[in-house]
């Protein structure tokens, strides 16, 4: 199980099955400001729904194509930071994260964005970092800007939010232009 200490308020733990409850709870009593930009949050309805998505990110980091972390403020579970679409050929993934409404505007995504990007480049030897987010979603865009990322691009309509099309940003990093 990784566990990444991000300073002395902030861990990165491996999401297990046992947080399916905090999971639930913080998805739960956030849902209108995560559901604005996350369309996964209308399918995340109970406990077991999280359960499932833990097992299945278990599933996934054993066949290291992803691996979903638990963004911990002073031991209590805050949010959610991914590595997924890992591509082993190409060495890079995209890094994606929310943060409960109550734990926003404390820089806590950000400096898990810094801990897991420099793992992903010491560790696991990845080349290259993406991170996508909706174009309107001005505070998440925020993050890579302030580590260094690079704007690569829009893909116009590239995902789908509540049933309408969304251009999402794409923004990204080399292992030799990291500097942290």
């Amino acid at each position: 199980m990784l566990e990444l200490r991000v300073n002395d308020k902030i861990t990165l733990r491996q999401l297990q099955p046992g947080d399916a409850p905090a999971l639930y709870k913080q998805i739960d009593v956030s849902r209108k400001s995560l559901r604005r930009f996350l369309p996964w949050v209308d399918y995340n309805t109970n406990e077991e729904h999280s359960l499932r998505f833990i097992q299945l990110m278990q599933r996934k980091a054993d066949e290291q194509e992803a691996m979903a972390l638990g963004m911990w403020y002073q031991n209590e579970l805050c949010g959610v930071m991914d590595l997924h679409g890992w591509d082993h050929l190409l060495q890079k993934a995209e890094i994606g994260y929310w943060v409960g409404e109550a734990f926003q505007r404390k820089g806590i995504a950000t400096a898990c964005c810094k801990a897991l990007i420099t793992f992903a480049f010491k560790k696991l030897r990845l080349n290259k970092i993406e991170i996508r987010f909706v174009l309107q979603n001005e505070r998440s865009g925020q993050i890579p800007i302030k580590l260094g990322f690079t704007k690569e691009g829009i893909l116009r309509h590239s995902a789908k939010l509540h049933g309408q099309y969304v251009d999402m940003v794409v923004m990204g990093i080399l292992r030799e232009d990291w500097k942290y």
